[in-house]
């Protein structure tokens, strides 16, 4: 029996899991998402065996699985590794942070700083093997700069504080069906605030290259860097990204890393691709 080989790159929202076998190659498939900081072991469960292994070949092959996911850090990660074994009892479990799947896809087997930057941002350094150096982000009150929350947050203080072209209120409360009023319920009593501000990052993207927008799009960018990368030194390794504000943005994030000293590498818009690439020597 061949050795097939189950990645995954899990999020709050979605699960990107590639399954990589001999005879039937590579097969690509999209769940619900797993984070073990909100999920029971019973909810991760179902998502597998209701979204997963349905929709797999062959999943009494699988003998390896690589995990990396938001959330997985001690002691949260076992209730991931619960449900895996209880689904895959057969396979051998590694259960990762994204970063460290971030950080493998993007630099491989090679040192390099790696960086997410999507609904929240994140940082490490990284010697080739693992992590050595991290950041903490703190999340889109304390931290998350450059992050697609932070990027929202300030593109609404600006916008109802004047600080935006006066057309832009209407064309945004009408494109979104809210008002000043509904916004501030979004932020301030519904759940996942975050989220809700990494949603309007669509309106500012199309506006990137009005000089407001693309002045705060820098501002935030420089911001991450140096509350968060310049820590690490080693300015000789290249800077990568991963996530989709830093695929919307390439061009502003690649701008300022030029201007504050740093060299540009790999920006991507999901893991999951280089991940199973990384895998792959172990079919």
């Amino acid at each position: 029996m061949e050795h097939c080989l189950l990645i995954a790159d899990s999020g709050s929202s979605k699960t990107d899991w590639i399954y990589l076998s001999d005879d039937n190659g590579t097969l690509e498939i999209h769940t619900a998402g797993i984070n073990p900081v909100r999920d029971s072991r019973c909810a991760i469960s179902l998502v597998l065996r209701e979204q997963l292994l349905p929709a797999l070949p062959n999943p009494e092959r699988v003998k390896s699985i690589y995990f990396y996911g938001a959330g997985c850090i001690r002691p949260y990660s076992s209730a991931v590794a619960d449900a895996l074994a209880s689904g895959f009892p057969h396979a051998g479990l590694h259960v990762e942070s994204d970063l460290l799947g971030a950080a493998r896809a993007l630099c491989g087997h090679e040192a390099g700083i790696a960086c997410i930057l999507g609904t929240g941002s994140n940082s490490c350094l990284y010697d080739g093997t693992a992590i050595v150096a991290h950041t903490p982000p703190l999340g889109y009150v304390l931290g998350d700069e450059g992050s697609g929350a932070v990027l929202g947050r300030t593109f609404l203080s600006d916008l109802y504080k004047g600080l935006l072209p006066v057309s832009w209120v209407k064309e945004f409360e009408e494109e979104y069906h809210l008002s000043m009023a509904q916004v501030i319920d979004h932020v301030y009593r519904q759940p996942q605030p975050n989220r809700f501000l990494a949603s309007l990052v669509p309106f500012v993207a199309r506006r990137a290259s009005h000089p407001l927008v693309h002045d705060m799009l820098l501002g935030h960018f420089r911001t991450f860097l140096r509350r968060n990368v310049v820590a690490y030194g080693h300015r000789h390794l290249a800077v990568h990204c991963v996530g989709g504000i830093a695929h919307q943005f390439a061009g502003e994030f690649r701008e300022v890393l030029a201007a504050e000293g740093f060299v540009a590498g790999k920006i991507l818009l999901r893991p999951i691709t280089s991940l199973a690439s990384y895998h792959s020597d172990f079919i």
